[in-house]
């Protein structure tokens, strides 16, 4: 039994999870993704990545157990918490008892209004579910422009993909959506054996930093449709997506030429940049 587990207060554990697990009768939901946070320690790396200070407005999505939020609650100025579980709500209302700067609220990420949070997050800070980090990563950047840096733990092929330089085989459409307005860094690997229960992935902490806005709509239309079929070269890709028109091929080879692009360039061999840029020449 690992130290983390065997250390008990009477008879419930003192690590915050275990705890709760047991006093609140949590039992792990396998198709939300939940695996908790039981190792204390990795708490301070998150919070020194994330840098905070008493003027940030943190956003924690997938609050679970309350670990991480009663940790950077005294660390911010505000603590915004999304839960979707409703069962989790007695756990995270034990865990945010005793700090009047936060709200928690319930209901779904992925199609939360976080434009309306109030006050805006400037950063994002959480321990994601494995099935909607990319995705909710993806739509903290976009509707939340002012947000400056996240630190999320994600699933380690997740953090691959993201920080993927062009060439690289987990170079994809979420490398180019987040680099086109975030610098993305693995900051550091995560054992499995620091959740309950233990997943079979291992996982990494992300950073990002934004170094511009989100991309436009039609620059993310461009980006995905690229790589719908990224084993063809890039004008084909963009044709079989459907993406552009009837001449998509022959104005898509025209703007690589311009760009001294090869013509039958791959998506995968694109820099972010070289993709706005090829957006502007395909819109002339």
């Amino acid at each position: 039994m690992s130290a983390v587990v065997a250390e008990t207060e009477g008879d419930l554990p003192v690590q915050p999870s275990l705890r709760r697990i047991r006093e609140f009768n949590v039992r792990p939901k396998h198709d939300l993704g939940q695996n908790f946070l039981i190792d204390s320690n990795i708490l301070g790396v998150i919070d020194r990545l994330a840098g905070l200070g008493p003027d940030d407005v943190v956003l924690e999505i997938g609050g679970g157990l309350g670990v991480l939020s009663e940790h950077l609650a005294p660390l911010c100025g505000h603590l915004h918490v999304i839960e979707l579980d409703r069962a989790l709500v007695p756990a995270l209302e034990d865990a945010l008892s005793s700090s009047p700067n936060t709200t928690l609220h319930v209901g779904d990420a992925m199609v939360f209004d976080l434009a309306e949070l109030s006050p805006p997050p400037t950063k994002v800070v959480a321990n994601l579910p494995y099935g909607i980090a990319a995705t909710v990563i993806l739509r903290t950047v976009e509707l939340l422009p002012q947000v400056t840096r996240w630190v999320a733990m994600v699933q380690r092929e997740v953090g691959e993909r993201f920080a993927a330089s062009p060439g690289e085989k987990a170079y994809g459409a979420p490398s180019v959506i987040a680099q086109l307005s975030c610098e993305v860094r693995v900051a550091r690997a995560i054992s499995r054996n620091v959740f309950h229960p233990v997943p079979n992935v291992d996982s990494v902490l992300i950073t990002l930093d934004r170094t511009g806005p989100p991309p436009a709509d039609d620059l993310r239309k461009l980006v995905r449709a690229a790589f719908a079929h990224r084993r063809k070269a890039l004008p084909r890709s963009l044709a079989t997506a459907g993406y552009g028109g009837n001449d998509i091929r022959e104005r898509t080879r025209a703007a690589l030429g311009k760009l001294g692009l090869a013509l039958d360039v791959r998506a995968e061999r694109l820099s972010p940049d070289q993709f706005r840029a090829l957006l502007e020449e395909l819109q002339r």
